[in-house]
């Protein structure tokens, strides 16, 4: 399968959406939007420090993806981890306090925009080490594989810079010998920090064959399109989950902003930016959905009323939140056992 352009096929795959489902889709996309561009304002006034990352343009992978999964899957990503978390069900005050570092989010604050967790959804963690989920993740998939009677599968997410990690090959080769239950999920948004990908890969904007030296079944599609990136998680989960080893997922889609709050992005023409804009996943999917009445305008705005509220909550709970205490650096920690 490869990237498709066309409106028919994903008006013909909204059609098995139920209306509930539709509204619910759409709303989880405009607040992962609407997230990071209040965690943006944030970042500038020096409230959320260190690095930034945000999903903006990728919200249908996540949406598209992780809401397929069971409440005993397993996730794991990158540094882009926001998207992922929301889409997981992480509260947004919790998330916004973490990033903000205070003692109310989900890590008490100690693990910032890169690293939301959250054990009892089996969401575990976005990681700053580009690859250092790959480890990881086939670790927790062995671990499901050896107890017997399990069909848990792991979601792996990673972006294009990360496949020219070793653990990444290490991964793949190791998911595919012992038939591990582990979806990878590449988002490939076209860039690795300010480079390219054509001009960092070889195999350019088709890493997705990389999967075949490891017998690995792999797809592209357009992660720009909700209902497309649905239809594919739904098909490759199921695979994974009746033991036939790992699938390769690779979502194209494109980051409307720069790598990080410190990236001008002056390395890409504003009218690539824009070109890419008029594929913008949350307006295309609204469109499909107003045009087979699953959505209307006036169901939209409201949606997109509620999602602002609940941003505006988020933001006022994390600034409000207290500062981690002090003794709190001591909690959490490796340490040796007291001798005594």
């Amino acid at each position: 399968m490869t990237v498709t352009e066309n409106n028919e096929e994903r008006m013909k795959a909204a059609v098995n959406l139920e209306k509930d489902q539709a509204l619910e889709f759409y709303s989880m996309m405009l607040l992962i939007r609407r997230f990071e561009e209040a965690a943006e304002r944030l970042y500038q006034r020096g409230l959320i420090r260190g690095f930034l990352h945000t999903y903006i343009g990728e919200e249908a992978i996540a949406v598209g993806a992780i809401p397929n999964l069971r409440e005993d899957d397993y996730i794991i990503g990158h540094y882009r981890d926001h998207g992922h978390a929301l889409a997981r069900g992480l509260n947004p005050k919790t998330a916004m306090a973490e990033l903000c570092g205070k003692a109310t989010g989900s890590s008490g604050g100690k693990g910032g925009s890169m690293h939301l967790f959250d054990v009892e959804k089996h969401l575990m963690g976005g990681h700053a080490i580009v690859g250092g989920q790959f480890p990881l993740a086939v670790g927790m998939a062995l671990g499901i594989k050896m107890k017997k009677g399990l069909d848990s599968v792991v979601m792996c997410f990673f972006g294009d810079g990360a496949v020219q990690e070793g653990e990444f090959h290490e991964a793949m080769n190791l998911a595919s010998l012992w038939k591990l239950p582990v979806v990878f999920m590449l988002e490939n948004n076209l860039y690795g920090m300010g480079t390219e990908v054509n001009r960092s890969n070889a195999a350019g904007q088709d890493i997705f064959n990389t999967a075949a030296s490891y017998q690995m079944p792999a797809v592209q599609i357009d992660g720009m399109d909700l209902l497309q990136v649905r239809e594919t998680v739904i098909e490759g989960i199921s695979s994974v989950r009746e033991g036939n080893g790992p699938v390769f997922i690779e979502s194209m889609a494109y980051r409307f902003h720069g790598h990080s709050m410190a990236d001008p992005s002056n390395y890409r023409d504003n009218s690539e930016v824009e070109e890419h804009r008029t594929r913008d996943p949350i307006d295309r999917f609204k469109q499909v959905c107003i045009e087979i009445g699953l959505l209307t305008e006036q169901e939209a705005s409201e949606i997109g009323d509620s999602v602002d509220t609940t941003i505006q909550a988020s933001v006022q709970f994390a600034e409000e939140s207290a500062q981690p205490k002090p003794e709190a650096l001591f909690t959490n920690i490796y340490a040796e056992p007291d001798k005594d």
